[in-house]
């Protein structure tokens, strides 16, 4: 994960102003291992600037993501973003839907797909979705919700 100081860093390589607005953001995600929704950052960031605007937040957000300084994810429960890894090499992730640990995977499945000669990959995620150990239900739990498709059974 990216600390304060490299989110900083690389925002104003990119010439992104830094603000003090910025460096708030910047200090949430490097002190901050977890997801964070733009609700999440809204409601922290307002606690220390009144008057600041849910777009506001959500276009530093977006901008941050473009600049490669965070990473976003698409939950059931919506987009969240996390402080991109400090892992140099191209990788992906394993999630945990219950705690949301990540785990990286330094595999790269994109160059197994079936791509036809017409089509150029520019840009690819891949993402794994699961339960780590501590939270993973015992085998002898029956029947379970699969929380990706919302139906019950086994698959």
């Amino acid at each position: 994960m990216l600390s304060t100081e490299k989110i900083i860093d690389a925002m104003s390589e990119q010439g992104l102003r830094i603000t003090d607005q910025r460096k708030t953001l910047a200090k949430l995600f490097g002190e901050h291992s977890g997801y964070l929704s733009a609700k999440d950052v809204y409601e922290f960031m307002g606690k220390k600037y009144s008057g600041l605007s849910f777009d506001t937040v959500y276009r530093n957000l977006r901008v941050m993501q473009e600049l490669g300084v965070l990473e976003q994810i698409v939950f059931e429960d919506g987009v969240k973003f996390k402080a991109s890894c400090s892992e140099d090499h191209h990788h992906h992730h394993m999630i945990c839907l219950q705690c949301e640990k990540t785990y990286p995977i330094s595999f790269c499945p994109v160059s197994m797909a079936d791509t036809p000669d017409e089509f150029q990959v520019v840009k690819h995620k891949f993402e794994v979705f699961g339960y780590c150990k501590d939270c993973r239900q015992p085998a002898d739990a029956g029947l379970s919700v699969n929380p990706l498709s919302g139906h019950s059974g086994e698959h």
